[in-house]
């Protein structure tokens, strides 16, 4: 989904050398560890200065805040959005550097920069920052202003920022997550931790061949029932064969740029992917519940009720599948297909 900017090769703790700033030592080893704030391994150390947050609709788990307000700090910036799947996975990184750092000079801020417009709803919001267990400040960016601001372009994104309020380092997507620690660690003043030496430094997991599916028009690629994707309300059917990472519809939905809804009384979606775990972003205005069928055997029913990611099947079979999923009624939602 996103390309991770950090440093591919190992590196050890410079030592001192004479005449040079013990500062600037330090920044080019964080410069090491991470793609710097000038882009990527070898980039320059100069440090840059940051942004500050624009067009903040809500903060929670704090008052407002500012970088102006947090110098004497270390700031980790994280743009997320809770349908993102690659967020999630990387969401227990985040909160393990908040709740190992947080009396020791670490402030973690997560941007919440929706994709979807049903993510700028604060009550959903604060549903899946109470579901997932957020701590941190997470501060609702649903016009997008901090995350324009900052150029970012990538869910999610860490940015890293010293105590001078000089952002130092980022680190794009999941992964590598006891690089950013050690970073913070330097900054802080302590001792790097060995490669194992991490409880947050879980894999991102395996390597899946099946890539983001978005059943909206906008983005809609993988489309493989012969009647056309475009905007508008028409059936759809299921070919006799579907190939590798393409889905089907059969039934009668509407198609806009974000989703396809379910227009006529049952449907039915097919899909084949090759990937351990399939995830599904839906929303339903009624509990909506689905049969799911995987390599033709049933899964648990998942009820649709609200607006979020939902997980379709779980496994650690990372071979080809086929899904069939069964809807028992109008109104359902999809919007994109994640796998893991």
């Amino acid at each position: 989904m996103q390309t991770c900017h950090w440093c591919a090769r190992r590196v050890s703790v410079p030592l001192p050398v004479r005449g040079v700033n013990v500062m600037k030592q330090l920044l080019l080893f964080i410069g090491l560890l991470l793609g710097s704030a000038a882009g990527g391994a070898g980039a320059s150390v100069t440090p840059a200065h940051p942004p500050e947050f624009a067009g903040i609709s809500q903060w929670i788990n704090s008052p407002p805040l500012t970088l102006a307000g947090l110098r004497g700090k270390v700031v980790l910036i994280d743009f997320w959005a809770y349908s993102c799947i690659n967020c999630l996975r990387a969401m227990p990184h985040v909160e393990h550097l908040y709740e190992t750092y947080k009396d020791k000079g670490l402030v973690v801020i997560g941007v919440h920069s929706p994709e979807f417009d049903f993510e700028k709803d604060l009550a959903n919001v604060k549903d899946a920052v109470t579901r997932l267990g957020i701590t941190y400040p997470v501060a609702t960016d649903n016009h997008l202003g901090t995350w324009n601001a900052w150029q970012n372009l990538y869910w999610p994104a860490e940015y890293l920022i010293d105590q001078n309020g000089n952002l130092i380092g980022h680190h794009y997507g999941e992964g590598d997550y006891l690089k950013m620690e050690n970073a913070i660690r330097l900054l802080l003043g302590m001792n790097l931790l060995p490669e194992n030496g991490s409880a947050g430094n879980s894999a991102a997991g395996a390597v899946v061949a099946s890539p983001e599916m978005y059943i909206g028009s906008a983005k809609q690629k993988n489309l493989a029932s012969p009647e056309t994707g475009h905007n508008g309300t028409r059936h759809f059917s299921i070919p006799a064969r579907l190939a590798m990472n393409r889905f089907a519809l059969s039934g009668v939905w509407e198609i806009s740029d974000k989703y396809a809804q379910l227009a006529s009384a049952h449907g039915e979606l097919q899909l084949h992917f090759k990937a351990g775990k399939l995830h599904m972003v839906a929303s339903s205005e009624q509990p909506t519940p689905l049969e799911i069928v995987v390599d033709g055997k049933l899964q648990p029913t998942i009820t649709v009720q609200t607006s979020r990611l939902y997980t379709l099947f779980d496994s650690d079979d990372y071979r080809e599948h086929s899904l069939t999923l069964r809807i028992p009624q109008a109104g359902l939602q999809i919007y994109t297909f994640t796998f893991g």
